[in-house]
Protein backbone atom coordinates (compact mmCIF):
# COMPACT_ATOMS: atom_id res chain seq x y z
CA UNK A 1 0.00 0.00 0.00
CA UNK A 2 3.05 1.89 -0.13
CA UNK A 3 2.60 3.90 -3.55
CA UNK A 4 -1.62 3.60 -3.25
CA UNK A 5 -3.20 6.76 -4.60
CA UNK A 6 -6.31 8.39 -3.47
CA UNK A 7 -7.95 11.71 -4.08
CA UNK A 8 -10.92 13.29 -5.00
CA UNK A 9 -11.82 14.02 -8.98
CA UNK A 10 -14.38 16.82 -9.82
CA UNK A 11 -17.08 17.11 -12.92
CA UNK A 12 -17.49 20.42 -13.82
CA UNK A 13 -18.82 21.58 -17.08
CA UNK A 14 -22.19 23.32 -18.65
CA UNK A 15 -25.44 21.40 -18.11
CA UNK A 16 -26.48 18.41 -20.37
CA UNK A 17 -22.53 17.78 -21.23
CA UNK A 18 -22.71 13.96 -19.95
CA UNK A 19 -21.18 14.67 -16.84
CA UNK A 20 -23.64 12.01 -15.04
CA UNK A 21 -22.90 9.66 -17.90
CA UNK A 22 -19.43 9.89 -17.30
CA UNK A 23 -19.60 9.39 -13.15
CA UNK A 24 -21.66 5.82 -13.85
CA UNK A 25 -19.43 4.68 -16.72
CA UNK A 26 -16.46 5.61 -14.33
CA UNK A 27 -17.82 3.67 -11.17
CA UNK A 28 -19.18 1.10 -13.22
CA UNK A 29 -23.01 1.05 -11.97
CA UNK A 30 -25.73 3.85 -11.36
CA UNK A 31 -25.57 6.47 -9.26
CA UNK A 32 -26.05 9.67 -10.93
CA UNK A 33 -29.45 10.20 -12.40
CA UNK A 34 -29.50 10.73 -16.27
CA UNK A 35 -32.19 12.54 -18.76
CA UNK A 36 -32.13 14.77 -21.26
CA UNK A 37 -32.96 17.80 -19.34
CA UNK A 38 -30.16 20.03 -18.72
CA UNK A 39 -29.90 20.71 -14.91
CA UNK A 40 -31.02 16.93 -13.89
CA UNK A 41 -28.13 16.60 -11.28
CA UNK A 42 -29.38 18.88 -8.37
CA UNK A 43 -26.52 17.75 -5.62
CA UNK A 44 -23.11 17.01 -5.12
CA UNK A 45 -22.77 12.89 -5.96
CA UNK A 46 -19.85 11.04 -4.90
CA UNK A 47 -18.77 7.94 -7.11
CA UNK A 48 -16.11 5.74 -5.21
CA UNK A 49 -14.40 3.66 -7.81
CA UNK A 50 -11.25 1.16 -5.82
CA UNK A 51 -8.64 -0.56 -7.50
CA UNK A 52 -5.41 -2.82 -5.93
CA UNK A 53 -3.59 0.69 -6.15
CA UNK A 54 -5.94 3.32 -5.99
CA UNK A 55 -9.44 4.96 -5.25
CA UNK A 56 -10.82 7.67 -7.18
CA UNK A 57 -13.52 10.06 -5.33
CA UNK A 58 -15.87 11.56 -8.28
CA UNK A 59 -17.70 14.38 -7.36
CA UNK A 60 -20.31 14.95 -9.93
CA UNK A 61 -21.89 18.60 -9.74
CA UNK A 62 -24.81 20.22 -10.90
CA UNK A 63 -23.98 22.38 -14.74
CA UNK A 64 -22.93 25.68 -14.56
CA UNK A 65 -24.51 28.33 -16.11
CA UNK A 66 -24.36 32.24 -16.53
CA UNK A 67 -28.32 32.61 -16.08
CA UNK A 68 -29.35 32.62 -12.49
CA UNK A 69 -32.93 33.71 -12.61
CA UNK A 70 -34.80 31.32 -9.97
CA UNK A 71 -33.03 30.84 -6.30
CA UNK A 72 -32.76 27.02 -7.73
CA UNK A 73 -30.34 28.60 -10.38
CA UNK A 74 -28.27 30.11 -7.76
CA UNK A 75 -28.13 27.05 -5.83
CA UNK A 76 -27.20 24.74 -8.36
CA UNK A 77 -24.26 27.23 -9.37
CA UNK A 78 -23.45 27.29 -5.33
CA UNK A 79 -22.98 23.41 -5.32
CA UNK A 80 -20.81 23.33 -8.13
CA UNK A 81 -18.21 26.15 -7.38
CA UNK A 82 -18.45 24.56 -3.58
CA UNK A 83 -16.95 21.18 -4.84
CA UNK A 84 -14.18 22.30 -6.54
CA UNK A 85 -12.61 23.14 -3.10
CA UNK A 86 -9.87 20.68 -1.83
CA UNK A 87 -9.84 18.41 -5.35
CA UNK A 88 -7.38 17.23 -6.44
CA UNK A 89 -8.05 17.22 -10.01
CA UNK A 90 -10.69 18.81 -11.92
CA UNK A 91 -12.45 17.26 -15.29
CA UNK A 92 -13.65 19.99 -17.62
CA UNK A 93 -16.53 18.40 -19.93
CA UNK A 94 -17.77 19.62 -23.10
CA UNK A 95 -19.65 18.46 -25.80
CA UNK A 96 -17.49 17.70 -28.73
CA UNK A 97 -20.14 18.72 -31.22
CA UNK A 98 -20.81 22.51 -30.12
CA UNK A 99 -19.11 25.05 -28.04
CA UNK A 100 -21.63 27.11 -26.10
CA UNK A 101 -21.60 30.77 -24.13
CA UNK A 102 -21.87 28.86 -21.71
CA UNK A 103 -18.74 26.61 -21.89
CA UNK A 104 -16.96 29.99 -21.80
CA UNK A 105 -18.20 30.80 -18.63
CA UNK A 106 -17.47 27.94 -16.96
CA UNK A 107 -13.50 28.18 -18.03
CA UNK A 108 -13.55 31.52 -16.55
CA UNK A 109 -15.02 29.90 -13.76
CA UNK A 110 -11.77 27.42 -13.17
CA UNK A 111 -9.64 30.06 -14.23
CA UNK A 112 -8.22 30.57 -10.89
CA UNK A 113 -7.66 26.95 -9.55
CA UNK A 114 -4.49 25.81 -8.10
CA UNK A 115 -5.19 21.91 -9.32
CA UNK A 116 -4.74 20.41 -12.60
CA UNK A 117 -7.52 20.61 -14.94
CA UNK A 118 -8.14 17.69 -17.58
CA UNK A 119 -10.63 19.30 -20.85
CA UNK A 120 -12.86 16.43 -21.46
CA UNK A 121 -14.19 16.15 -25.35
CA UNK A 122 -17.23 14.15 -25.03
CA UNK A 123 -20.15 12.57 -27.24
CA UNK A 124 -17.42 11.92 -29.88
CA UNK A 125 -19.90 8.85 -30.93
CA UNK A 126 -21.97 11.62 -32.52
CA UNK A 127 -19.44 13.58 -34.46
CA UNK A 128 -19.66 11.99 -38.20
CA UNK A 129 -16.70 13.70 -38.90
CA UNK A 130 -13.49 13.10 -36.84
CA UNK A 131 -11.40 15.41 -38.77
CA UNK A 132 -13.28 18.26 -36.80
CA UNK A 133 -11.99 17.09 -33.62
CA UNK A 134 -8.29 18.63 -34.31
CA UNK A 135 -9.50 22.14 -34.55
CA UNK A 136 -11.72 21.59 -31.64
CA UNK A 137 -9.15 20.46 -29.45
CA UNK A 138 -6.72 23.01 -30.83
CA UNK A 139 -9.71 26.22 -30.10
CA UNK A 140 -9.79 23.91 -26.69
CA UNK A 141 -6.01 24.61 -25.94
CA UNK A 142 -6.17 28.23 -26.62
CA UNK A 143 -9.20 29.05 -23.74
CA UNK A 144 -6.20 28.16 -20.65
CA UNK A 145 -3.62 26.05 -20.09
CA UNK A 146 -4.77 22.01 -19.22
CA UNK A 147 -3.07 19.12 -17.96
CA UNK A 148 -4.72 17.05 -20.86
CA UNK A 149 -7.03 17.41 -23.55
CA UNK A 150 -9.20 13.95 -23.98
CA UNK A 151 -11.82 12.89 -26.50
CA UNK A 152 -14.19 10.36 -25.38
CA UNK A 153 -17.52 9.09 -25.40
CA UNK A 154 -18.71 8.35 -21.56
CA UNK A 155 -21.88 6.61 -23.23
CA UNK A 156 -19.98 3.83 -25.26
CA UNK A 157 -16.77 4.14 -22.43
CA UNK A 158 -14.63 4.57 -25.89
CA UNK A 159 -11.00 6.20 -24.50
CA UNK A 160 -12.45 6.10 -20.76
CA UNK A 161 -9.22 4.17 -20.07
CA UNK A 162 -7.09 6.97 -20.92
CA UNK A 163 -8.80 9.46 -18.63
CA UNK A 164 -8.56 7.01 -15.83
CA UNK A 165 -4.62 7.50 -16.58
CA UNK A 166 -4.37 10.78 -16.82
CA UNK A 167 -6.43 11.79 -13.78
CA UNK A 168 -4.33 9.03 -11.80
CA UNK A 169 -1.35 10.77 -12.39
CA UNK A 170 -2.51 13.84 -10.20
CA UNK A 171 -4.18 11.98 -7.12
CA UNK A 172 -1.37 11.89 -4.45
CA UNK A 173 -0.48 9.17 -2.41
CA UNK A 174 -2.81 8.43 0.23
CA UNK A 175 -4.47 5.50 1.69
CA UNK A 176 -8.11 5.01 1.17
CA UNK A 177 -11.09 7.36 2.26
CA UNK A 178 -13.65 4.29 1.87
CA UNK A 179 -14.17 0.85 2.10
CA UNK A 180 -13.56 -1.00 -1.05
CA UNK A 181 -17.06 -2.50 -1.74
CA UNK A 182 -18.38 1.23 -1.39
CA UNK A 183 -19.33 3.32 -4.73
CA UNK A 184 -20.99 6.09 -3.18
CA UNK A 185 -21.46 8.28 -0.32
CA UNK A 186 -25.06 8.80 -0.79
CA UNK A 187 -27.95 7.08 1.25
CA UNK A 188 -30.32 4.40 -0.07
CA UNK A 189 -32.81 7.09 0.78
CA UNK A 190 -31.87 10.08 -1.25
CA UNK A 191 -30.98 7.43 -3.63
CA UNK A 192 -34.85 6.10 -3.95
CA UNK A 193 -35.74 10.05 -4.33
CA UNK A 194 -33.28 10.30 -7.34
CA UNK A 195 -35.01 7.44 -9.22
CA UNK A 196 -38.37 8.54 -9.32
CA UNK A 197 -37.47 12.15 -10.19
CA UNK A 198 -35.56 10.49 -12.96
CA UNK A 199 -38.12 8.97 -14.40
CA UNK A 200 -40.47 12.35 -13.79
CA UNK A 201 -37.68 14.14 -15.74
CA UNK A 202 -37.91 11.26 -18.54
CA UNK A 203 -41.79 11.70 -18.77
CA UNK A 204 -42.44 15.27 -18.69
CA UNK A 205 -42.43 18.24 -20.89
CA UNK A 206 -39.78 20.79 -21.27
CA UNK A 207 -40.93 23.34 -18.12
CA UNK A 208 -42.21 21.27 -15.28
CA UNK A 209 -39.26 19.24 -14.53
CA UNK A 210 -37.70 22.12 -13.10
CA UNK A 211 -40.57 23.12 -11.29
CA UNK A 212 -40.67 19.49 -9.39
CA UNK A 213 -38.94 17.84 -6.47
CA UNK A 214 -39.69 14.52 -4.74
CA UNK A 215 -39.10 14.13 -1.05
CA UNK A 216 -38.85 10.58 0.77
CA UNK A 217 -41.43 10.92 3.21
CA UNK A 218 -41.22 7.28 5.04
CA UNK A 219 -38.16 4.85 4.33
CA UNK A 220 -38.90 1.50 6.15
CA UNK A 221 -36.98 -1.87 5.94
CA UNK A 222 -39.41 -4.90 6.50
CA UNK A 223 -36.87 -7.89 6.51
CA UNK A 224 -35.91 -8.34 2.56
CA UNK A 225 -39.11 -5.30 1.96
CA UNK A 226 -38.39 -1.60 1.27
CA UNK A 227 -41.56 0.27 1.57
CA UNK A 228 -41.27 3.13 0.74
CA UNK A 229 -43.31 6.24 0.47
CA UNK A 230 -42.91 9.73 -1.71
CA UNK A 231 -43.96 12.79 -2.28
CA UNK A 232 -43.55 14.61 -5.58
CA UNK A 233 -43.57 18.40 -4.94
CA UNK A 234 -44.77 20.69 -7.56
CA UNK A 235 -44.98 24.54 -7.95
CA UNK A 236 -48.13 25.48 -8.95
CA UNK A 237 -51.50 23.73 -9.16
CA UNK A 238 -52.24 23.30 -12.62
CA UNK A 239 -48.54 21.08 -12.98
CA UNK A 240 -50.27 18.33 -10.23
CA UNK A 241 -52.90 16.97 -13.08
CA UNK A 242 -50.42 17.02 -15.54
CA UNK A 243 -47.83 14.57 -13.18
CA UNK A 244 -50.31 12.39 -12.60
CA UNK A 245 -51.76 11.98 -16.08
CA UNK A 246 -54.93 11.01 -17.24
CA UNK A 247 -56.76 8.49 -14.96
CA UNK A 248 -53.14 8.32 -13.42
CA UNK A 249 -51.13 6.36 -16.00
CA UNK A 250 -48.71 8.41 -15.50
CA UNK A 251 -47.93 8.49 -12.18
CA UNK A 252 -48.51 4.51 -12.17
CA UNK A 253 -45.83 4.30 -15.19
CA UNK A 254 -43.00 6.26 -13.24
CA UNK A 255 -43.87 4.49 -9.93
CA UNK A 256 -43.36 1.08 -11.93
CA UNK A 257 -40.30 2.43 -13.43
CA UNK A 258 -38.95 3.91 -10.27
CA UNK A 259 -39.44 0.65 -8.43
CA UNK A 260 -37.71 -1.72 -10.98
CA UNK A 261 -34.59 0.01 -10.87
CA UNK A 262 -34.86 0.74 -6.81
CA UNK A 263 -35.16 -2.95 -6.44
CA UNK A 264 -32.17 -3.53 -8.98
CA UNK A 265 -30.43 -1.02 -7.17
CA UNK A 266 -30.64 -2.40 -3.62
CA UNK A 267 -31.28 -5.86 -4.24
CA UNK A 268 -34.53 -6.37 -2.52
CA UNK A 269 -38.44 -5.78 -3.22
CA UNK A 270 -39.53 -2.95 -3.11
CA UNK A 271 -43.36 -1.46 -2.33
CA UNK A 272 -43.41 1.93 -3.37
CA UNK A 273 -46.25 4.36 -2.94
CA UNK A 274 -46.29 8.32 -4.60
CA UNK A 275 -48.32 11.28 -3.76
CA UNK A 276 -48.17 14.73 -5.50
CA UNK A 277 -48.49 17.73 -4.11
CA UNK A 278 -48.48 21.35 -4.10
CA UNK A 279 -45.67 23.58 -2.85
CA UNK A 280 -46.33 27.22 -4.39
CA UNK A 281 -43.18 29.34 -5.82
CA UNK A 282 -40.93 26.45 -3.93
CA UNK A 283 -37.94 26.83 -6.64
CA UNK A 284 -37.88 30.63 -5.90
CA UNK A 285 -37.76 30.40 -2.06
CA UNK A 286 -34.26 30.48 -1.26
CA UNK A 287 -36.41 28.98 2.42
CA UNK A 288 -38.30 26.36 1.03
CA UNK A 289 -35.32 25.00 -1.40
CA UNK A 290 -33.61 24.40 2.36
CA UNK A 291 -36.57 22.67 3.72
CA UNK A 292 -36.73 20.03 0.80
CA UNK A 293 -32.68 19.17 1.06
CA UNK A 294 -31.47 21.65 -1.11
CA UNK A 295 -28.74 22.39 1.41
CA UNK A 296 -25.42 22.76 -0.85
CA UNK A 297 -25.02 19.02 0.76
Amino acid sequence: MDNFRCGFVALVGRPNVGKSTLLNRLVGQKISITSRRAQTTRHRILGIKTQSDYQMLFVDTPGLHAAQPRAMNRYLNRAATDSLAAVDVVLFLTDGSRWQDDDDWVVQRLQDLSCPVIAVINKIDRIENKQTLLPFMGMLAGKREFADIIPLSARTGDRLAALEAAALRHLPVAPPCYDEDQVTDRTQRFLAAELVREKLFRKLGEEIPYALTVEIESFKEEGRLLRIHALIWVAKAGHKPIVIGHKGQLLKEVGREAREDMQQMFERKVFLQLWVKVKEGWADDERALRSLGYNGT
